[in-house]
């Protein structure tokens, strides 16, 4: 059988390039919501973060999904992070 080649994805506040399942996509969907795409097909820009409290943090921080996206992220969506690290 055929092996899979890794998909790759770079998280936007480390730089790392990392295999999508290491990684949580940020989607800006066409009506301008900003959700969390678990499944990580939802339509819309999407921005990849690396499941790290600090990670996470220095994005809330820097803005980073903002610059992103281009719109402004709610802090909910950043709770809704940190949340996912608890599970």
């Amino acid at each position: 059988m055929k092996e899979r080649k890794a998909v790759l994805r770079t998280c936007v506040v480390t730089k790392e390039v990392l295999e999508k399942k290491d990684l949580v996509r940020v989607v800006r969907t066409p009506e301008m919501n900003v959700i969390v795409d678990l499944k990580g097909k939802a339509n819309g820009r999407g921005a990849y973060l690396k499941l790290d409290k600090d990670v996470i943090l220095k994005a809330k921080q820097t803005k980073a999904l903002d610059k992103k996206l281009e719109v402004e992220v709610p802090s909910n969506i950043y709770d809704e992070l940190l949340g996912l690290l608890e599970k």
